[in-house]
């Protein structure tokens, strides 16, 4: 190490010929400090100019100088394939780490040094202790070509299968930045930047050569269509010299249609003004007929009020008739009446003579009253007894309902709060069957199956767990494995294999099963009372926080020691290294994480490891196992309450009913012996009464022969009435006969005026009907005549307008010479318009941005032509850049490949191989001849001068290897109690050797 540490500064020794030569390389590593780095608080590594043997058993921290070198030299964590964050690095319970490595360079070295701070994730920078950016960093680091992503220079543990994953070019890339000169790589860059675009401006040439012949194309296609546009035009031309004549042609036949209308419209209305004359006789005879019978109504009317009156009259002596005859009717019917209320009397004195014969004589047969108080109080005295014995046995049936009842409600409420148990236990299936639904299924299938089973099976393990309180969920699940907490668990093994071989092989469910040991562990005592760690902030030991059935409790305590983990709280966290030395607990938890505590075999020293905890997921709803054992009891008890009460409820009923039975048969027999003692009582009171009856009828004697001569007498009062109305109707009668003979005849002469009336009225209407007729072809020819005019002059207009002329303009010369050339008829202007048109239409998307089309088009050609011209010009030099690039890199590359294909043959001839070269994995190791070779061949090759600086890092080393006086080896110790190399006795560890050679024989 202290020849390391000399030969790492900046001095410049002398060779053979007394050339100044450094003992590095610029750019090789003098110097690597870390503190607070992964294992590592302090530590120094002085690496050797050449070849660097890093040795150490495993997990020594041979990784961690690897790290360091890294990230020291600005490379990314997630080169390293450990973390993804800079932050993690940092050694666990630290705040921030640095990492400082110092690089080789003339006159004076460069210090790199990288602090790496946890709160925020980031690093600050520092070259030679002032600060500086990651990009000065970066750049100083590439000046001395130093590239830590270049697997062809660094190469880590991790990143040895990426490393044979390498393509090709990408071998080729890493080889040229690692071992070939800088312009080399240089090249090759500029090369490929010069085929690309020579691709692109080939693709460009391409792509403009094949639109330059399309446009050639649409060129030729246009020539065309501007000689027929020019052959539309003319079809175009006769079509609008057609259209100006055709207006004038209508405008002329309509003219003559309205002179022809105005003619017929004038004889019309001569026809008309005739017609009007005729029909004024005929009016004046309908106004006399009408007179006439307006007087005939007059008369009629008078005459029907006349007949009206004296019918009303002889309807009123008529009723008046009717109501006498009534009269009568009622006198007769109330005489009846009386006569037969008198037979209704005599009757009534019959019967009630014979009731008061029939009483008396039971009345005289009557004994005397005998004496039955006794009989009555002694009935009484036993219906107080049976009174009292109901009322009581009232009140005990009322108590047990109410006890009933109250029963009834407890009960209800237990079932509701079972309900909710049951609720959360569904809860805990339905999460289980989100996560594991194989799991699911295999329950469902056990819990119909459990016949098939010899002994106790358990459920997933994550519905059998109840936490006392779901706070302390994370613990358990943190300590138990998640395969395990959605295992089921069975009592006997042979029972768990059948369950296996069902769902595995038949059904083909992924699930889990263990077996509870046979000896029980659920009850074993924790080393120590739970009550000496209160001090240290621990509250309960792991079993004591949940309830879960025996088998699953003695599984869990056989295979995790829950009854020997202690739970603390923050308090615990605070003080977390006095209660490792103290208690020599091997697990604990604190409020958020899980410590692990393991023993060192080389210092006996404690090793501790902390993880934190996660969020609890599958037991953060659990059912309390021994509220619902309660309950059920509750329940039970409750049904046999009230079963009880029920029976007893069934006989208080049966006695109730017992009681009510002799209850009224006693109160029968007590009205019997009261009905006895009053019979002779009311027997003489009913007697008296119906004497008094009789009595009264007696007295209320009608006399017949007087009410027959009363009624009489009225009767013929009323007859005499009746004459007088007959002959005051015989004298109404002879007034209406002649009224009715006057009526017919006035409504034969209304009937002989009426026929008159239509007859004059019909050859009226005839006579009107004409003139109406001749009124409306006057109007129709005259409004003919106002739509021809109109039309006429609308055409006129329109004829104008289509030849562009102005409101006193004369019709041009040229247009009356074209018209004559043209047809005079519409039937042949609008066939030859129809041709042209057809004609016309078949010069399909034509238009007069066609020629202009054609000239922008050859104008763009001779542009297009130009700038190819440019291109392929520019293609042109491309190709000859690349030709010269191309030859330089060529001739670079292949003294590279030269000198590697020498190196290599060397190399195969000294392991005395030959035929394909294959990279091993990693940890797959060679056969130790090989392994021997291969190590010689490293330390003949980075121990020559001038070679860069090189690191091997391995575990171990084969016995008796060559080495040469420029290696450095340097040795991880596994703690900083190993020995000395300078204390190393090499007699005495022979002679140990021996030994214990010996005792092994």
């Amino acid at each position: 190490m202290a020849a390391a540490r000399e030969t790492g500064k900046a001095v410049v020794k002398t060779g053979k010929h007394g050339v100044s030569r450094p003992p590095f390389m610029v750019g090789s590593i003098v110097r690597i400090l870390m503190e607070n780095f992964l294992t590592y608080s302090v530590c120094e590594v002085h690496p050797g100019p050449n070849l660097n043997v890093v040795l150490g058993a495993n997990g020594t921290g041979k990784s961690s100088i690897v790290c360091a070198i890294c990230l020291g030299l600005a490379g990314k964590p997630s080169f390293l394939g450990r973390a993804d964050k800079i932050g993690l690095f940092v050694k666990h319970g630290c705040m921030k780490g640095v990492v400082e490595i110092e690089l080789f360079k003339s006159p004076d070295n460069i210090t790199i040094t990288r602090e790496i701070h946890v709160v925020n994730n980031a690093s600050v920078w520092f070259i030679n202790r002032k600060p500086a950016t990651l990009k000065t960093v970066e750049e100083q680091i590439a000046d001395l070509n130093i590239q830590v992503d270049n697997l062809c220079q660094f190469l880590p543990q991790d990143k040895v299968g990426e490393f044979t994953k390498l393509s090709k070019t990408e071998l080729l890339e890493a080889t040229e930045k690692s071992i070939g000169s800088p312009e080399m790589y240089q090249f090759h860059c500029e090369l490929k930047n010069f085929r690309e675009k020579e691709r692109e401006l080939e693709n460009l040439c391409r792509e403009k050569t094949t639109s330059l012949e399309k446009m050639k194309q649409r060129v030729e296609r246009y020539k065309q269509d501007v000689e027929r546009y020019h052959e539309c035009k003319r079809h175009v031309d006769l079509i609008e010299m057609l259209e100006r004549k055709r207006p004038w042609v209508e405008y002329e036949n309509f003219r003559e249609q309205h002179e022809e209308v105005k003619q017929y419209r004038n004889q019309v209305k001569k026809e008309l003004k005739c017609l009007k004359e005729m029909q004024a006789p005929w009016t004046r005879k309908i106004q006399e007929v009408e007179e006439d019978l307006r007087n005939l109504d007059m008369k009629t009317r008078d005459n029907t009020a006349e007949i009206r009156n004296i019918s009303q009259k002889y309807k009123e002596k008529q009723d008046a008739l009717e109501m006498k005859d009534k009269q009568i009717e009622e006198i007769n019917q109330a005489f009846r009446m009386k006569k037969d209320e008198e037979t209704n009397r005599q009757k009534k004195i019959q019967q009630t003579q014979i009731i008061i014969e029939e009483w008396q004589n039971e009345l005289d047969t009557m004994a005397a009253c005998e004496n039955l108080q006794p009989q009555i109080d002694a009935v009484n005295t036993e219906l107080k007894k049976l009174q009292e014995e109901r009322a009581n046995i009232d009140n005990d049936i009322s108590d047990l309902r109410a006890e009933k009842n109250s029963q009834e409600r407890e009960e209800k409420r237990i079932i509701d709060r079972l309900g909710q148990l049951n609720n959360i236990m569904h809860m805990k299936e339905e999460n289980l069957k989100m996560r594991f639904r194989d799991t699911h299924s295999a329950l469902m299938w056990l819990r119909n199956n459990k016949d098939k089973f010899k002994k106790q099976t358990c459920e997933p393990m994550m519905l059998e767990i109840n936490v006392k309180d779901s706070a302390h969920a994370k613990y358990i699940e943190n300590h138990i494995s998640d395969n395990d907490m959605r295992a089921f668990v069975f009592e006997c093994q042979e029972d768990m294999e059948t369950f296996l071989v069902e769902m595995r092989d038949h059904q083909k469910l992924r699930v889990n099963a263990v077996c509870a040991p046979a000896e029980s562990y659920a009850e074993t005592l924790p080393s120590r009372p739970i009550e000496e760690l209160h001090r240290y902030g621990f509250y309960s030991y792991l079993r004591e926080l949940f309830d879960a059935p025996p088998p699953v409790m003695n599984y869990l305590c056989y295979q995790y020691r829950i009854y020997d983990v202690p739970v603390g709280t923050q308090k615990t966290r605070d003080m977390i290294e006095k209660v490792i030395q103290e208690t020599n607990l091997r697990q604990m938890y604190t409020a958020e994480e899980r410590y692990i505590i393991k023993v060192s075999s080389y210092t006996k020293q404690n090793l501790s490891s902390n993880t934190c905890l996660r969020e609890a997921r599958y037991l953060t709803s659990s059912v309390d196992t021994d509220e619902r054992g309660q309950l059920e009891n509750q329940r039970q008890d409750i049904r046999n309450t009230v079963k009880s009460l029920d029976a007893h409820l069934t006989a208080l009923f049966d006695r109730q009913k017992l009681l009510e039975h002799k209850d009224n048969k006693l109160r029968q027999e007590k009205k019997a012996l009261l009905e006895r003692g009053n019979r002779r009582r009311q027997l003489e009171s009913k007697i008296g009464v119906k004497f008094d009856s009789l009595r009264q009828l007696e007295q209320d004697a009608i006399d017949l022969e007087k009410e027959f001569q009363l009624t009489n007498v009225k009767i013929k009062e009323i007859n005499k009435q009746k004459s007088e109305l007959v002959t005051e109707l015989m004298h109404l009668m002879k007034k209406i006969i002649p009224l009715n003979v006057v009526k017919v005849a006035l409504s034969l002469q209304m009937t002989r005026a009426t026929a008159k009336k239509n007859r004059l009225q019909s050859e009226y209407k005839l006579k009107a009907a004409q003139l109406k007729a001749a009124q409306q072809r006057f109007y129709e020819l005259d409004n003919k005549k106002q739509r021809l005019y109109e039309k006429c002059m609308e055409l006129m207009k329109q004829a104008r307008h289509v030849c562009r002329l102005g409101p006193g303009q004369d019709f041009p010369e040229e247009f009356q010479v074209a018209f004559q050339t043209l047809p005079n008829t519409l039937e042949e202007i609008d066939a030859l318009l129809n041709e042209e048109k057809t004609r016309a239409s078949c010069f399909t998307g034509l238009s007069s941005s066609v020629v202009e089309e054609y000239n922008k088009q050859t104008q763009e050609i001779q542009q297009l032509t130009e700038y190819l011209e440019g291109k392929k010009n520019e293609l042109n030099n491309y190709k000859q850049n690349i030709s010269q690039v191309k030859e330089k890199w060529l001739n670079l590359l292949k003294e590279m490949i030269a000198q590697i294909n020498g190196k290599f043959s060397k190399f195969f001839s000294s392991m005395q191989c030959a035929g394909e070269v294959d990279l091993h994995m990693e940890n797959e190791g060679m056969d130790p001849m090989n392994e021997r070779r291969v190590f010689e061949m490293v330390v003949e090759t980075a121990c020559k001068k001038r070679t860069s600086q090189y690191f091997l890092i391995t575990p171990k080393l084969l016995q008796n290897l060559t080495y040469n006086d420029k290696m450095t080896v340097l040795f991880v110790y596994n703690g900083p109690f190993m020995l000395e190399t300078f204390k190393w006795n090499t007699k005495r560890f022979r002679k140990r050797q021996r030994r214990l050679s010996r005792m092994t024989e």
